[in-house]
């Protein structure tokens, strides 16, 4: 009897451990192996301590809690949402900028077609600059296709890439004597069939001088755009074709003079100042430039910043100084 005893007694609970331990899944004793019932129970109880965390690490695994996440997922905007916001960042911007204007000096449309061609990979301020001279030398389409190429690459010079630009207006001075009556005409089709004229300059043109509306999808409008996720894509007539069932059609202009003049000002492709930009609240990428409101503040540019504006005869109701005539 007391070596029976002894046996019962010499079965110990099992040590709880990991399931691939299989030394830690043996009893410890001082006497004798553990019978079947014994082994029965030490078994039992190290494989299904086991089974509940697995179920329960699965489970855990599916749902995310807030800790794990930082916060839950925000839910998509609808289109009709972004319509919405859209339209309010359009509304709170003429509020901000109700002088916007296109910041090409000009006379009449065939000096704001030639400066809207000169613009292309310099600033408006540049071109502002340099046209006075060109149009006292080249008043009119006439005047400018019987240009000698290589003075007038030497007068557009301080634009850059002056010796396709001078090809350009050369072209398009001798399409609009030959075909136009040496005027610009006022229709689309018509303008972009003119030797380097795209939808870009020539809706600058139709908006500007014949109160046409048309979107002008330069790189500042291009880059707001998408960064208040009105549209994704980065093809500028995609662009000008979405944005514009976003907006009806008598916005068209002044919409494009805002966005850009808010392009130039504050929101800045490589730092935009998000700290002082006024309709903050309703952009989707805030943060990505600096949030500081002291910092950003120093980043504004032109009247917004205290500076002189892109146009040397700015409207009478533009808030910021004259640009300096001349080139530096």
């Amino acid at each position: 009897m007391k070596r029976k005893k002894a046996a019962k007694g010499s079965t110990v609970k099992p040590v709880k451990a990991p399931a691939d331990n299989a030394a830690a899944a043996e009893p410890t004793g001082t006497s004798a192996e553990p019978t079947a019932k014994s082994a029965k129970r030490t078994a039992k109880s190290v494989t299904k301590p086991t089974a509940k965390p697995a179920k329960r690490t699965a489970k855990s695994a599916a749902k995310p809690t807030t800790e794990s996440v930082g916060k839950p997922a925000a839910k998509p905007e609808s289109h009709l949402a972004m319509v919405r916001r859209a339209r309010r960042i359009n509304r709170e911007l003429a509020e901000v900028y109700p002088y916007a204007h296109p910041e090409l000096d000009f006379r009449n449309p065939f000096e704001l077609l030639v400066a809207t061609v000169l613009s292309a990979q310099t600033t408006d301020l540049r071109v502002n600059q340099t046209t006075p001279a060109v149009f006292a030398k080249y008043p009119t389409p006439e005047d400018m296709a019987a240009a000698v190429p290589e003075e007038l690459e030497e007068a557009i010079r301080p634009t850059g890439f002056f010796r396709a630009k001078a090809k350009s207006l050369i072209g398009l001075s001798t399409a609009l004597r030959d075909r136009f009556g040496g005027e610009v005409p006022g229709r689309l089709d018509d303008l972009v069939s003119l030797p380097g004229v795209g939808r870009k300059t020539a809706n600058v043109v139709l908006g500007n001088a014949f109160g046409v509306p048309g979107l002008t999808v330069d790189t500042h409008f291009g880059r707001l755009v998408r960064r208040w996720k009105w549209t994704e894509q980065e093809d500028p007539e995609k662009v000008e074709a979405e944005i514009a069932a976003i907006f009806p059609k008598s916005e068209w202009t002044m919409l494009s003079h805002r966005v850009i003049f808010h392009g130039r000002r504050i929101c800045h492709s490589r730092k935009p100042a998000c700290g002082a930009c006024p309709i903050a609240h309703l952009c989707p990428s805030y943060g990505e430039g600096e949030t500081d409101p002291e910092k950003a503040r120093k980043l504004l540019k032109y009247e917004m910043g205290g500076y002189p504006g892109q146009r040397l005869s700015p409207p009478a109701d533009y808030p910021g100084k004259p640009a300096p005539a001349r080139v530096e």
